[in-house]
């Protein structure tokens, strides 16, 4: 089982690093600015969430090959050409994937410390979201989570509840944490292509 939390961590913080790196570029920051961005982003909700429980030390400085991959990965990015080239919207993926993961996990985490389901899929709503929330205030835009024209946290608050009942029908972890995390992948990415949202303007017939 630590084997498949470790690879998903492994995997939510490369896909947040990449999609914080990427905005970073779109705002032509110097290498010092695509690391730091790129570094919150992945390890923003991680570090809140061990803060509110109390868990430390906090993951990355326990393991610090993850901080040294993004330091990595944000010298790749700032010195290749074609990164500052990509669109905006080539974040969509990388972060949909960064919220799955750090959903579940942020809320399995909280049941496995004693925690009831709802107090446990709004901790892993906290741990997928600010991250994100914190790269876009930084790069001088509205954070997903509070804007008008897009599902975010409620498609991570779901994503806990379908960890939670597919963990208590199915007995099986593994299963469980896979299911949660492609719902909401799969839902995000679907919200994005296909403009869903909870609520639509007056103005809009």
């Amino acid at each position: 089982m630590f084997d498949i939390v470790y690879l998903l961590e492994m995997t939510g913080i490369v896909a947040f690093a990449i999609s914080g790196m990427l905005v970073a570029r779109a705002k032509n920051m110097d290498p010092v600015g695509v690391f730091t961005i790129g570094f919150i982003t992945a390890m923003g909700g991680g570090t809140l969430r061990d803060l509110i429980l109390d868990n430390h030390p906090v993951y990355w400085i326990q393991h610090q090959e993850l901080p040294m991959l993004i330091l990595v990965l944000a010298i790749v990015f700032s010195y290749w050409q074609r990164a500052g080239r990509l669109p905006a919207s080539k974040i969509v993926l990388p972060d949909a994937i960064g919220l799955g993961v750090f959903s579940i996990l942020g809320a399995q985490l909280a049941l496995d410390l004693g925690h009831s389901w709802f107090i446990a899929s709004l901790l892993g709503v906290m741990t997928g979201t600010f991250g994100g929330a914190l790269r876009d205030t930084l790069c001088n835009e509205v954070p997903s989570i509070f804007r008008k024209d897009q599902i975010y946290a409620s498609i991570s608050f779901a994503g806990c509840w379908v960890y939670f009942l597919c963990q208590w029908l199915l007995e099986n972890e593994a299963l469980a944490l896979t299911i949660g995390l492609f719902f909401i992948v799969i839902v995000r990415m679907a919200a994005v292509r296909f403009d869903i949202r909870l609520q639509r303007d007056s103005t809009q017939v």
